[in-house]
Order: structure tokens, then sequence, then C-alpha cells
């Protein structure tokens, strides 16, 4: 059985390879530069083949969705193959980072995020291929999967063909912690609320002004946000209207989203916010004197579906093997964040998410510990190496 010590990690080309990777700009639809950084990586690694898909057609993105496919080596060649994915995207700001290590600890020089959402899966992939590469262990046939715009609505893995993937399950790389297992994430709804009332002057003729905003402040009092039960929450995230101070605001737009592992709560809780701005528009006074009737109008788009894995899909019992063969615990979670794994699972494509050390994201405090980002890899090379059923 392999070992611990058995796996040939080089710690410190690991976190060059992180460094590099987080000092190229690749925000959300400018993928581009990193995108073709990966293809030399990968080419000089001995990919059988590398693809770049069309779906930039479909996310605006610089680039496509890339797809590098690994030969697998001595009698594990013939295996089924599995399937890791990372994205490009990086929140912003996201250009110019300039990375700061301090002893093992790596951090942003500047008011950037630090990239490790996701780029500490991408640089864990990089050397694990780089091991097999120098040491001709044994291993299954992989397939990296590298998308577009996850951090804007999981636009690439939206636009991927799924039959550009010939392994039947995979991984994704990317949550917080260390040795942790997401087999199940929520299904969210997009809310987009507009509300219409009537400009007048705010100085001159208040009184013939119906405002939007005052309509929308009534309508959020009454809602229910937050968390709602055990498996929803909702928010309303994004407020923006009126023209200036002396105008009574027409028009105001929020956006928001509903999430629910369960899909009637979903409906539900989603049906609950667009009925109280309903009732608050019904039950507003209007003066007799004002031949004007405020309204809304509602938009509701499912941002992406539920996942939940088995714990006897195949998917999940190799990763139990794996946790034997490194004899040490891994968590598994039912978790409130969406990936791009929700869609891959939508594809019919069972995909367990795997964390990579990554540690306040979406910050300009985001972080990642070395250590971590090794014992991410020693996971990838237990699951790729080792056996595919379960032993005692």
């Amino acid at each position: 059985m392999t070992t611990l010590q058995h796996i040939p990690i080089n710690a410190e080309r690991l976190a060059q390879s992180f460094v590099r990777l987080c000092e190229i700009d690749s925000p959300s639809r400018q993928e581009g530069a990193l995108c073709q950084s990966l293809k030399t990586t990968f080419t000089a690694l001995g990919a059988t083949r590398i693809i770049e898909d069309t779906s930039a057609e479909h996310t605006g993105s610089n680039c496509g969705n890339l797809i590098v496919f690994i030969t697998g080596q001595g009698k594990k060649k013939d295996d089924e193959p599995i399937f890791f994915a990372c994205h490009m995207d990086t929140v912003e700001p996201a250009c110019g980072v300039k990375v700061l290590r301090t002893g093992d600890i790596f951090t942003s020089q500047d008011d950037t995020v630090l990239g490790s959402d996701d780029k500490s899966g991408i640089a864990a992939l990089i050397e694990l291929v780089q091991i097999f590469q120098e040491t001709k262990i044994e291993h299954g046939p992989m397939e990296l999967l590298f998308t577009t715009g996850e951090e804007i609505g999981l636009l690439g893995a939206k636009a991927l063909d799924p039959t550009l993937i010939t392994a039947s399950y995979g991984y994704a790389l990317d949550s917080t912690g260390i040795d942790r297992i997401i087999i199940g994430a929520p299904a969210a709804n997009k809310v987009t609320i507009e509300v219409h009332g009537r400009a007048a002057h705010a100085g001159l003729h208040p009184e013939q002004g119906i405002s939007a905003l005052c309509l929308t402040a009534s309508a959020i009092a009454g809602l229910r946000l937050g968390r709602l039960d055990e498996e929803s929450t909702a928010n309303l995230g994004l407020i923006h209207g009126g023209t200036a101070t002396n105008i009574i605001p027409e028009h105001i737009i929020i956006k928001g989203e509903v999430r629910s592992h369960c899909l009637h709560k979903l409906a539900s809780h989603t049906e609950h916010i667009r009925q109280t701005f309903q009732r608050t528009i019904n039950n507003w006074p209007v003066s007799p004197s004002i031949p004007f009737q405020p309204s809304i109008s509602s938009t509701i788009q499912l941002e992406y579906p539920a996942m939940l894995l088995n714990f006897n899909d195949p998917v999940l019992t190799r990763i139990k093997q794996a946790e034997i063969t490194l004899g040490r615990p891994l968590e598994f979670q039912i978790a409130g964040g969406g990936s791009d794994a929700n869609i891959f699972n939508s594809f019919g494509l069972p995909t367990a998410i795997i964390a990579t050390g990554m540690d306040k994201v979406h910050t300009t405090d985001e972080q990642l510990d070395l250590h971590d980002l090794v014992c991410l890899t020693e996971l990838l090379f237990a699951i790729i190496t080792s056996p595919t059923e379960i032993t005692s």
C-alpha cells in the first residue's frame, strides 16, 4: 500500500508554482493569459491531448474552458479515468497581484486578492503531474478541467459540452479548509425585483411623486432574510436606483438570491420575496389626485441546481479508499455554497468538492499555508494511485 513517505512532493517547487500562478492576472472573463500558460506547462509535462473549447462564444471570456488529458502509467494505465476540475478566474481586485511569502504563509503584498481561489487547486495538479512524469509511478488516467467565469455565475461550466469529458466522475478542487470533502450543496435562485414608482421634484412637488425607494424599504422590512431554516438562506445584496437627491426615485432595482437543499423550500422562499413586494405595492396608499399606481416586475432564474452524493457512488468510494491509504481522516460535509460541481453533477457527472487550504477567500486578507497545499497534493496522489475498491 502507498504511504505518505512514498509521495515525492517537491514542496518548494509547489510553492513557486503557486506564486507564479497567482501573479498571472485572471479576473473573470480575462482568463486568457492563464489558459495559455497552462497549455504551455502541460504540453511540457507530456499531456496526451489539450482541448480549448468554444465556450467563450457564450461566456464572453477571452478564452474557453481547457481540458488536459494525462495518460495513465504502468498497470493502472487502463483504469477508468477520473477528472479533476479547477476554475481559472479570480474575484476582483485581481490585477497586478504580488505574492508575499512569510515562512510557509502566502498573502498578497498589496490591496488585491491572493488568488488561492482557485489557483491552489491548479498548483497541486501541476505538481501531481510533475511527480508522475519524474518518477513513473503507476497511476490511472486523468482529465484536468479548467473553467472560466466560475466566480460570476459558473459560466464556463454551464457552457461546457460534457461529452468532451470521458471520465464518468471526478472532483472539483474548490473550497476552504483542508481534508474536507463536500458531498452536498444547495440549489440557488437569482432574484431580481424592479419597483416602479413616480418621479417628482422633491422640493417643489413631493406630493406628486411615489417613491420607489420607500416602497422597496417597506417591502424589505417585511421579508425574512438570512438563515431561514436548516436547509435554506436568502439575501438581498444589490440595490440600485434614483437619479438625484432632489428627485423622488421612480425606479429601484433589487438583486438577491435564495438557496436551499430542498427544491420545494427554494420555490416557497423565493415566492415569499415576490409576494411581499407585490403585497406592499397593492397596499400602498395612492392619492386620488395622482392617476398612477406603483408596480413591480420580477425575474427568477435558477442559478444552479442542488447536488447530493451517495456514499455508495464510485466518486466517494474512491476517495474513501484514498483516506485509508493516507491514514488520516477526511471530513465529509454538506455545505451552503454553490460551485462548478453543482453543474457537473447536473450533467450526470458525479463530482465531489475537495478543499484546497484556501482561507479568507474573496477578501484582500486571503491566505494559504504551504503545509495545506502539500496535504492537498498528497490527497490527489492517493486518489489517482489507490485501488478503486475499498479494502479493510
